[in-house]
């Protein structure tokens, strides 16, 4: 500030931290003299009372103005006011109070609220504001959301982020929250910093450790609740109402609120004072609150009985069949104490929503509340809880299980609920519980509900296989066994084909296996009515894998993603892409696989599912390994972090990826090592379905080694599975294994290498065909047949070049060049590189369109373009948007000189 000043305002909504900053400012302001005001509503109407307390510090450096200003900046601070036309005089000697003030040392003034006081002093700051080149001085103001002040930089402060929010509450508790506490309460609070602040103060020691109900808004007694307070004292009566009318109704239909309007003898036009101040905005299409937080404060700050009034007329406004649960919980939310006829009309309301989970639990919450009867309240919260896990939310449905518990004494909701109590431990918690609580949830619950008995049981095998425990399996299987009777429903049919198939599978009885796991396939394509849920297809989709019918589980997978995602069902949701991705991975589609396994990790996350995000993220290192992207397969690891329980699958998913990328390195040895440990055959523990799928990396691995005892029983297990499917790849692959095991220049080898390429399927596959290819030209070459070898070589070096697996290529082009070819880098056309997607993308980035312009264009995210056009890049070996205009320009003038 020694050469000159500066002025900003900072603006932003109550708590966004306007104050805040300013605070910091003082603090930090070394070697300045400080000048610090605020506006005060109370002194509004007087005029330059907030410049008086602002310059009262400087106030006897006046002597160093000239008389005629020294006299008029005399007579405003004393309450005599100014002239109209001497405005201009009066803020030329404010300026130069102020340059009088900075002349020892530079100087910091602030104004807090700068709209909330008398607008005199607003307009005297504003001149000296624009005025500061010059001098040593810096002005700081602060005020709403809705002030500029004309010539002087504005910053909006916005809301925080998910992680700077979870970082001011546990600043404030005494210790860490847990993370779906934090998570919950970031949301809460909206990013404003004021809000978390006071959330954080109010929570109970139960409620931060996660055992009670979160608050669903910030108290209303709070800083930022009286701060809003006094923002709508400042609005008109009507207005008020009409702004409490629009907070409870969150259906934001115009015409609801128009008839409530008229209902309390007001009109929607009263609105205009709150749309001025910045609260809402009044619109054909409804009442938009311009922040979520506003429309919870507005409703939080109205006295109980106002708000039970305007819940009434709402109620009384809206369509007893078409808005039934909606108008039920108004009349909930008016009542008091217990009304059975209102508990039960809730209830059947909230059943009959079958996508607006959440909704539907809050209100089977509060019937819950109404009954009058023990047992109803008990099957209500449970309900609820069932719901609240359905919407993606399995905090609420833990808290609510919690609370059920220590209600409820009857074994058969106990039973309900400690089933659901295990689904949520499979997919949020320590998993190897979960297969425990599960088994015990389906003895209970077999005797009244076989079907859920049965769904159960599927859930344990689930469990076990998830936390490698596959010797638990035999119990689970035995116990479906009984539990079957031979005209079962589709759906309870399904399940227990998938149970009895897996077991059968896990015990290597493939003749037994393959029959049932086929019923539930079959099963799976005929679900209709009600029996058709993202559950029972996601089980069809797991038979179809186990079995190998790849393009049947990736229709059945892809099915229940969209049903999931229809119905709101975000439980399942991720499962159901975790499906879809291993069957991508199998059908040779792996950068689908890596795209759904990013979208499974999104949704894992957002739902608090950390052993689904986890196994998306083991997938995505797989994923990059088999690329051999080393940097991308290693983040994925680091973000799996070490909670995985090790046998566990995504701890197996994270080995496989590094034996991989040990692969890929040339260090045989310890990727062997990494791909034996992942199972114990025999012994039924660690993950075997993982180590069946990574068995040809195993073997490829152990086939540089003189000692290979695990490589051979791995791919024994393997070649019993593969001889059992239908599937030519598994019998592809292990026909290769055989390959790689044989003695090396032997017919054997030779003879196993072409059955393999011989049973590859063209249509699927095409990278593990050129991973075969680049190991039989390997295997010719150092046979000494280098021509024999270079058909193969060149095949797998265009294939991995167009796939971008540049690793592979280059490992086929080295291999050429040891075979005696002189070969340069991959020459293709740009076009020849790329994806259908990608090259669309990457034409209409060469034609000068944004991502965002892209993203609209072809109706995908910016997310998915982003990364889209980063695998563009990544292909074509360029770094920037100009290089990548000028390789299209390079193919149309090639594509030209062909055509000539």
């Amino acid at each position: 500030m020694t050469d000159g000043g500066g002025a900003l305002l900072l603006h932003g909504e109550p708590g966004s931290g306007r104050t805040a900053l300013l605070t910091y400012a003082h603090r930090y302001a070394e070697n300045c003299v400080v000048l610090a005001g605020a506006g005060l509503p109370a002194e509004a109407t007087l005029p330059y009372a907030g410049l008086q307390r602002l310059l009262d510090p400087v106030r006897d450096r006046t002597a160093d103005l000239p008389e005629p200003q020294r006299h008029l900046l005399r007579r405003a601070l004393d309450g005599e006011g100014c002239p109209p036309d001497r405005r201009l005089a009066l803020s030329v000697a404010v300026l130069g109070l102020l340059g009088a003030a900075a002349r020892e040392r530079p100087l910091l003034v602030t104004m807090d609220d700068l709209d909330r006081g008398d607008g005199q002093t607003a307009q005297v700051l504003a001149f000296v504001a624009r005025r500061l080149r010059h001098l040593p001085v810096a002005v700081l103001l602060t005020a709403d959301v809705t002030a500029t002040v004309d010539g002087v930089a504005t910053c909006r402060l916005g809301p925080l982020s998910e992680r700077d929010s979870v970082a001011v509450l546990a600043d404030r508790l005494p210790e860490p929250p847990a993370e779906p506490v934090a998570a919950t309460l970031a949301v809460t609070g909206g990013g404003n910093p004021q809000a978390l602040v006071d959330l954080a103060d109010a929570l109970s020691p139960g409620q931060w450790r996660g055992e009670e109900l979160l608050p669903a808004t910030p108290p209303a007694d709070g800083a930022l609740g009286r701060a809003y307070r006094a923002r709508l004292d400042r609005l008109p009566p009507d207005t008020r109402r009409m702004l409490l009318l629009a907070a409870l109704d969150e259906s934001n239909e115009p015409a609801t609120l128009a008839r409530a309007a008229d209902a309390a003898g007001v009109v929607v036009e009263a609105l205009a004072p709150a749309e001025a101040a910045g609260l809402v905005r009044v619109e054909p299409g409804g009442v938009t609150f311009r922040q979520p937080l506003v429309r919870a404060m507005v409703a939080a700050s109205a006295p109980l009985a106002q708000r039970r009034q305007a819940h009434r007329l709402l109620a009384e406004v809206l369509d007893a069949d078409a808005q039934r649960l909606r108008r039920a919980m108004h009349l909930a939310a008016a009542t008091a104490g217990t009304d059975a006829a209102l508990a039960d009309e809730l209830e059947r309301a909230a059943v009959g929503v079958p996508t607006d989970w959440a909704m539907a639990s809050t209100a089977l919450c509060r019937a819950a509340e109404l009954s009058d009867r023990p047992r109803d309240a008990a099957g209500r919260l449970l309900t609820a809880a069932r719901y609240a896990w359905t919407a993606g939310q399995p905090t609420e449905a833990r808290l609510l299980l919690d609370r059920l518990r220590a209600t409820c004494a009857d074994p058969a909701v106990a039973g309900h609920a400690d089933l659901l109590r295990g689904e949520l431990e499979l997919r949020c918690d320590a998993a190897s519980g979960a297969a425990s609580t599960l088994l015990a949830a389906a003895g209970t619950v077999a005797t009244t509900d076989r079907a859920l008995a049965v769904q159960a049981l599927a859930r344990a095998g689930e469990a076990v296989c998830f936390a490698g425990d596959q010797y638990r399996y035999a119990e689970v299987g035995r116990r479906a066994a009984e539990l079957r009777r031979p005209h079962d429903p589709p759906a309870v049919e399904l399940t227990s084909s998938l149970v009895a198939g897996v077991a059968a599978t896990l015990r290597g009885d493939h003749e037994r296996a393959g029959p049932a796991l086929r019923r539930a396939v079959v099963l799976g394509g005929r679900l209709n009515g009600s029996e058709l849920t993202p559950t029972a297809l996601a089980c069809a989709a797991a038979a179809g894998l186990v079995v190998a019918v790849d393009g049947a589980a990736h229709r059945l997978a892809e099915r229940a993603v969209g049903l999931a995602r229809e119905r709101g069902e975000l439980s399942m949701l991720s499962r159901a892409l975790e499906l879809r991705a291993v069957a991508e991975y199998w059908l040779g589609r792996h950068e689908a696989a890596a795209e759904t396994s990013r979208d499974g990790l999104r949704v894992a996350r957002a739902t608090g599912q950390v052993n689904c995000a986890n196994v998306h993220l083991g997938m995505l290192a797989v994923l990059a390994a088999v690329r051999a992207d080393r940097e991308t397969s290693l983040r994925r690891i680091r973000e799996i972090g070490e909670a995985p329980t090790p046998g566990s699958r995504p701890h197996a998913l994270a080995g496989w990826a590094r034996a991989v990328l040990d692969l890929a390195d040339g260090r045989h040895a310890e990727a062997a090592t990494r791909l034996a440990s992942l199972a114990r055959l025999g012994t039924g523990r660690g993950q075997v379905l993982v180590q069946v799928m990574a068995t040809p990396y195993l073997v490829e691995a152990a086939a540089h080694l003189a000692h290979r005892p695990a490589a051979t029983a791995a791919l024994a297990v393997f070649d019993r599975w593969a001889s059992s499917t239908a599937s030519p790849l598994r019998r592809a692959l292990s026909a290769r294994c055989h390959a790689l095991l044989a003695p090396r220049g032997s017919g054997e080898a030779e003879r196993e290498f072409r059955t393999a390429l011989r049973l590859h399927p063209t249509e699927a596959g095409t990278f593990e065909r050129a991973r075969t290819e680049l190991l039989f030209g390997q295997e010719l070459r150092r046979s000494r047949r280098p021509r024999d070898a270079r058909e193969y070589l060149h095949q797998a070096r265009e294939t991995f070049t167009l796939l971008g697996a540049s690793r592979w290529a280059e490992q086929a082009t080295a291999e050429l060049r040891a075979a005696g070819e002189s070969v340069g880098p991959p020459d293709l056309p740009a076009a020849r590189l790329l994806t259908g997607q990608q090259l669309r993308i990457a034409q209409l980035v060469a034609e000068g369109a944004t991502n965002r312009e892209i993203a609209a264009r072809m109706f995908l995210s910016t997310r998915t373009v982003d990364h889209h056009l980063r695998n563009v890049f990544h292909r074509l070996g360029i770094r920037s948007r100009t290089e990548l205009v000028r390789a299209f320009a390079t193919d149309r003038h090639v594509g030209l000189a062909s055509d000539r």
